[in-house]
């Protein structure tokens, strides 16, 4: 199915559905996606082989959200939030965490009320740098989509070897000052059946998100084009079946349907 890229640096505001209207930064390439994770549901479509287009440095970002904000300020629009999002794993930009420095400042002269927020696969969290930087940030929205290796395998087909035990591990490091994601998908991948709602699934995703114990879970199922034709919503009332696992646990949740 059809997807799309995002092509600037600074992108919207944009309506996001979990976060209002949202401001985009895109530290990956404009005319590829480029992420340590190949999601079968990613709505920028696939990573590709071959040379990687130059990332943007520190003081193009910088210079592209100063504009931005400025430009939202005189026309009172400014956005409900500032979110690292784009086409792929933002924390995997080598200058992140001064961009991060530099977003938090210019968010606070120019747009005090909006939440910086960053899209994460949480798999660069052993760096202490990008750990810290994400504690910087008002939302840092972290991914859990299974607890098991085999389905994160399947699902989020990371490039290296990704165990759910080490990603647990440093989500459980937040101290519950985090918002954990987890997409929430059923289909086939070439033939394989995909589905992270199966009860034995679920509830060693539970016992993870007891551990991890963030301050809000976000539950949500594909809601754009996905790389495969062969993938399917999940249906509002079984995620909501899903939250209730959650909520009896005193986590507060969010479903996006």
């Amino acid at each position: 199915m059809p997807t799309f890229l995002f092509d600037r640096v600074v992108f919207g505001p944009v309506h996001s559905r979990r976060l209002g209207s949202s401001l985009g930064i895109n530290l990956l390439p404009t005319e590829r996606k480029y992420c340590n994770f190949n999601c079968i549901y990613c709505e920028c479509g696939w990573n590709l082989s071959g040379k990687t287009q130059a990332l943007p440095n520190r003081e193009l970002v910088r210079n592209a959200l100063q504009s931005k904000l400025t430009e939202l300020k005189v026309t009172g629009n400014l956005p409900d939030a500032i979110t690292f999002a784009g086409n792929g794993e933002p924390t995997i930009h080598p200058e992140f965490a001064a961009i991060v420095d530099d977003t938090v400042a210019l968010r606070n002269q120019l747009s005090p009320a909006s939440k910086v927020s960053v899209l994460s696969n949480a798999t660069m969290l052993f760096r202490p740098d990008i750990a810290e930087a994400l504690k910087k940030t008002d939302l840092p929205i972290l991914k859990l989509d299974s607890a098991r290796d085999e389905v994160i395998a399947l699902i989020n087909r990371p490039v290296k070897n990704t165990t759910a035990v080490e990603l647990i591990r440093q989500l459980k490091n937040f101290d519950g000052n985090c918002i954990l994601q987890t997409m929430f998908v059923q289909g086939t991948c070439n033939g394989q059946p995909v589905n992270n709602t199966l009860p034995e699934e679920l509830d060693d995703w539970e016992k993870a998100v007891c551990e991890i114990r963030p301050r809000l879970v976000q539950i949500y199922t594909i809601a754009r084009s996905t790389p495969l034709d062969t993938l399917f919503k999940i249906p509002e009332q079984h995620l909501r079946e899903i939250e209730k696992r959650i909520l009896r646990h005193g986590i507060p949740t969010q479903v996006t349907v």
